[in-house]
């Protein structure tokens, strides 16, 4: 059977390749993050528990001293027109690779329940579906561009380290979310707001999820992180169970509400404060500044759409 554990050993195994890269060029303590990261990823279950919490402390020093800063590499000009006429040759068909990722993965996952693949992890099959697509996607850059599959490390590699340890804030903060629920957090909150709110009206329950999801994203950075706290606190014993909400319109709509917090936070830095970096700008909370308003109207309107499909 092809399991999820597969594409982790394929994302180690990129990893890996990054880290082999930044050892060739001398960035010592880069090399060190990425193959640690690396051998977590391969190893996944057979390493000990113990082992793995000791490598997570040791990605946590590494980045917390400052080691991964990247030092500027020397603009080279010819380098940089060669890349410019690349670009006017390739034209629009430069955006073929990236859309190969998402909407290969929509195709995927939309073709599982007729699929014949039977040897298929099905409990991640969105996962798998967005390794295959990722995988098209590298083969149509390097066709298109001619490059060798050594560029694909490379730049892999280059992109990793301008993003640093906030490329890895995405799996932390899932997974922080994941231990908020099980320590009881929604319990929590489901309380706190039982005592707030009149729980008798769904229109107040929806209000308090969907602004819920907003505030708790944009402490803890990101809407996986806060959407299990808030299913568990106000969405599943509220909305589901006591007013009959439609669940699959509620998770959607939902998680899509926690992204508007998303666009307001710094908490999110790979989102809003990595671009701010990468393309130096003097402000480095300008990215937040330019998309607070389209936040606050995505805001109404998925609040909107909560109220009209979501409650029955």
């Amino acid at each position: 059977m092809l399991r999820i554990e597969y594409v982790y050993w394929l994302c180690g195994a990129l990893l890996a390749g990054c880290a082999l890269h930044d050892l060739r060029a001398q960035r010592l303590a880069a090399a060190a993050f990425w193959g640690i990261l690396a051998v977590i990823f391969v190893g996944g279950d057979a390493l000990p528990a113990q082992g793995v919490g000791i490598g997570v402390v040791v990605l946590a020093l590494i980045a917390g001293c400052g080691a991964l800063r990247r030092v500027p590499e020397p603009v080279d000009p010819a380098a940089g027109s060669r890349r410019r006429e690349s670009a006017g040759r390739l034209g629009h068909g430069l955006f073929v690779p990236a859309l190969v990722i998402p909407f290969g993965t929509l195709a995927l996952s939309l073709a599982q329940p007729y699929s014949p693949w039977a040897t298929l992890d099905r409990s991640a099959f969105t996962l798998i579906a967005l390794a295959f697509a990722c995988i098209v996607a590298t083969l149509a850059a390097l066709w298109l561009t001619r490059a060798h599959p050594r560029h694909a490390i490379g730049e892999a590699s280059r992109l990793l380290d301008a993003l640093s340890w906030a490329a890895l804030l995405p799996m932390l903060l899932a997974m922080l979310g994941a231990v908020f629920a099980a320590t009881g957090v929604g319990e929590a909150i489901a309380h706190l707001v039982a005592a707030a709110i009149p729980t008798q009206s769904p229109t107040a329950c929806l209000f308090a999820f969907a602004f819920g999801m907003v505030a708790f994203t944009v402490v803890m950075g990101n809407a996986f992180a806060a959407f299990p706290v808030m299913m568990a606190g106000i969405g599943l014993p509220l909305l589901i169970g006591q007013h009959h909400a439609h669940a699959a319109a509620l998770g959607a709509l939902g998680m899509l509400t926690g992204y508007c917090g998303t666009l307001l936070t710094p908490m999110a830095a790979n989102f809003n404060i990595v671009p701010a970096a990468l393309l130096e700008l003097r402000d480095p909370n300008g990215v937040i500044r330019a998309q607070w308003p389209t936040a606050l109207a995505l805001l109404v309107v998925n609040v909107a759409l909560l109220w009209f499909f979501g409650l029955p």
